[in-house]
């Protein structure tokens, strides 16, 4: 049996799925998911249910020691067996994780598609938004596929900018990055709609300034995240953040024309550098 520690907001969650799916797969084993980090009413709330997964939340009997248990959470990490911890080290791909044995507890972010690049098209199915769009999402999904060349764009503001530990450890995507990632994908004279996605709508209605034609997206709430993922994977191309949340978003495209543009810089503090966070396939501006 394969173990997997979810916690943090969806886009990590879904690195931390896919990677131990790819695992379980791997070994033809069950997948059972630890969620008592992530739990109901709480900010980073369990979100995969949303999603066509295959794993099931294990019960409290059945995982290791809670952390609020700290004696035992303790002497299971230092010198448990039942499961193995077994505990990302760094941000970049990890063959130790990839290649983990059976009976592991896998803990991390595991930010990289090449975790699980030998079961993209199984991921593909798992990771599809199953719970039916509201009728607003549903127009707003129509309004995109009659939009002509639709484009995704991310940005992320609120704790990236508003927090101390979040501008000392994001690199900033500045105006200049979103106009250099559309010129990208306007090349050939592509004439393009701009869907701007955002924790701050305000902001970008206010103060963004982009020469295309462009529609602030602000009307889900983070207890619907998951609409704007789904939106976001209805547009042709996609510019993201340097965020997990828009790394899916992009991602669940699974159309092989799909363009994702991202940045090349994703952290200013080089202990934290994950040279593998962007697929090959993607362009880094």
């Amino acid at each position: 049996m394969i173990y997997s520690r979810i916690f943090g907001g969806l886009g990590n969650q879904l690195f931390q799925y896919a990677a131990a799916r790819a695992v379980s797969t791997r070994l033809g084993r069950e997948l059972v998911l630890d969620a008592r980090l992530a739990p109901p009413g709480s900010h980073w709330a369990f979100a995969l249910d949303h999603f066509n997964i295959k794993a099931r939340i294990g019960e409290a009997s059945e995982l290791p020691p809670a952390k609020d248990r700290r004696i035992s959470y303790a002497l299971w990490r230092a010198f448990g067996r039942d499961p193995k911890f077994v505990r990302e080290r760094g941000l970049a791909y990890q063959a130790a994780i990839a290649n983990a044995p059976d009976n592991s507890y896998l803990h991390g972010y595991f930010q990289s598609e090449r975790y699980f690049a030998d079961v993209l098209e199984q991921l593909g199915d798992e990771l599809r938004i199953v719970t039916a769009p509201d009728a607003q999402n549903a127009e707003f999904a129509d309004r995109i596929a009659s939009a002509g060349h639709s484009v995704s764009l991310h940005m992320r503001r609120g704790d990236y900018l508003g927090t101390t530990k979040g501008s000392a450890t994001y690199a900033t995507c500045d105006e200049a990055y979103y106009l250099r990632a559309l010129e990208r994908l306007s090349e050939g004279g592509r004439e393009l709609k701009v869907f701007v996605f955002s924790d701050d709508p305000d902001w970008v209605r206010q103060n963004l300034s982009l020469p295309y034609d462009v529609t602030a997206v602000g009307h889900n709430g983070p207890d619907k995240h998951y609409e704007d993922l789904r939106l976001m994977s209805c547009c042709q191309d996609h510019v993201i953040a340097n965020s997990t949340f828009s790394w899916w978003g992009g991602w669940l495209d699974r159309r092989p024309d799909a363009r994702v543009v991202g940045p090349a810089k994703w952290f200013i503090d080089p202990k934290m550098a994950n040279p593998d966070i962007l697929p090959e396939r993607w362009i880094a501006v």
